[in-house]
């Protein structure tokens, strides 16, 4: 997991060059949507409101590393290795995703505020969309998927 400031992303040599390019020109009133980038990478903007801290799971991706940056509003992401947490339903292939069953409760957290950025590697699990002190609020969020 790599946690940093936006203004740092282009330190970051596993970022391609296409990626980078992609955040670094992204228009402040992107609309929500898939955006296909090169080499199988794509990005997606969402707008929800994030969960309580009960409702948050762990996930895992296989093929995918996150970048997520929240674009407007701050939200945690709880994180683990995948190494310690069940798993509760068994990897999509179609999806790329994978889901357990342990209580987010009592693991390491980052809070994303707009000013910096988490990239999540295919062997650490996180728990996204989670309230900042328990209070659920609307947020947008840029995913972009990078293919390993």
């Amino acid at each position: 997991m790599i946690v940093d400031k936006i203004a740092n992303i282009s330190m970051y040599r596993i970022i391609p060059d296409h990626v980078v390019d992609f955040l670094k020109n992204l228009p402040k009133n992107i609309k929500t949507g898939r955006y296909e980038l090169i080499d199988a990478d794509y990005a997606n903007v969402e707008v929800y409101n994030t969960k309580t801290l009960d409702d948050g799971k762990f996930e895992s991706h296989n093929n995918y590393i996150d970048i997520q940056i929240l674009l407007e509003g701050h939200e945690k992401i709880y994180y683990t290795s995948t190494s310690e947490v069940s798993v509760d339903i068994a990897y999509n292939a179609e999806k790329d995703i994978m889901f357990y069953s342990d209580s987010i409760e009592g693991y390491d957290s980052v809070t994303l505020d707009g000013t910096n950025f988490m990239m999540i590697f295919p062997h650490e699990a996180h728990a996204p969309q989670i309230a900042v002190d328990n209070i659920s609020l609307p947020v947008k969020k840029l995913v972009v998927k990078v293919r390993v």
